[in-house]
């Protein structure tokens, strides 16, 4: 005998996130009656996530579901709510659900003008389309927004995928998602900064090199915060850093590469953030920033970045 309130899911996007959530609806006894696939990936993606699932048309899938997943791009989530809203695809009374970072539920106003109730929900996850996917659900947090009186209902629906929902205001939606840009996107741009120069040195393996370290620094930011910082920076090593700045300056010169640029933001907000924390004395900060200065001043390319800006999280 199904559970109550069990709903019949349409899965808009058949992508990396849509295969692995409606996956995940489903392990929850939700029936999902159709899923969109246009590409051979997708489609590959859909038989092995949801077998037995049909591939639809999006408007049939709005049409059989009781729950509708749009699981897109940003960029193409307005356009194709306005789309299906002039076609009066949207129902009284159904669920209508983005898992879009970016946006809250003011995108889906179609939806609410139809009397559907709008939702969001996004997995502050990385995915790889696989099954192994939904194991990290377990772990994962969605970043959730709706009308106060729906809300619980995009919480339920979290939890019943394994998951921890965490309320978002609408207003702090752009904010909340350029957090976790910054952190999971840039991270990736880091070590693999890291491991092109480990390998030029003739590091064969480098994430041999980096994966302990790397491992170890961000458990112990996530324990500790910022009281974890350590490195040269950290410890106002002026000479250390300028040395850094100065070798990856030549580096970047005949590779038209584009780490020193990452390094010296990423050296300058570190700086800033152990100072205001104490860490660094003004006479040490003055240094750093010199130090970063006479890199830009040398001739290096100038990365735009104001030592009064905003701050970021950075060293190691």
């Amino acid at each position: 005998m199904a559970k109550p309130g069990r709903l019949g899911v349409g899965i808009i996007g058949a992508g990396k996130v849509g295969a692995v959530l409606g996956a995940a609806l489903r392990a929850a006894e939700h029936a999902v009656v159709g899923v969109s696939a246009v590409s051979d990936a997708s489609r590959e993606r859909a038989e092995t996530l949801l077998p037995g699932v049909p591939v639809l048309e999006v408007q049939d899938i709005v049409e059989r579901s009781e729950l509708v997943l749009l699981a897109v791009p940003d960029d193409a989530l307005g356009g194709l709510v306005e789309g299906l809203a002039k076609l009066g695809a949207w129902q009284p009374g159904q669920l209508v659900a983005h898992t879009s970072g970016r946006f809250g539920v003011g995108i889906l106003h179609p939806v609410r003008a139809a009397g559907a109730v709008p939702l969001a929900l996004h997995p502050a996850m990385t995915f790889t389309g696989m099954s192994l996917d939904l194991t990290r659900l377990l772990d994962c947090t969605f970043g959730v927004t709706a009308d106060a009186a729906m809300l619980p209902i995009a919480q339920a629906l979290v939890v019943e995928m394994g998951a921890e929902p965490v309320a978002i205001a609408e207003g702090d939606r752009i904010q909340y998602h350029a957090a976790l840009a910054h952190g999971s996107n840039h991270l990736v741009t880091l070590v693999a900064q890291a491991s092109q120069l480990l390998r030029e040195v003739g590091v064969e393996f480098p994430e041999r090199m980096l994966g302990p370290l790397l491992r170890a620094t961000l458990e112990n930011a996530l324990a500790s915060g910022e009281s974890a910082l350590t490195g040269p920076v950290a410890r106002g090593d002026a000479g250390t850093v300028a040395a850094h700045a100065e070798a990856l300056r030549e580096h970047d010169a005949g590779a038209g590469g584009d780490i020193l640029e990452a390094y010296l933001a990423m050296a300058r907000a570190t700086a800033r953030r152990a100072a205001s924390r104490g860490l660094l004395k003004p006479d040490q900060l003055e240094a750093i920033r010199n130090a970063l200065d006479g890199v830009d001043n040398d001739g290096g390319d100038n990365d735009g970045v104001d030592n009064d800006g905003p701050q970021a999280t950075g060293g190691n």
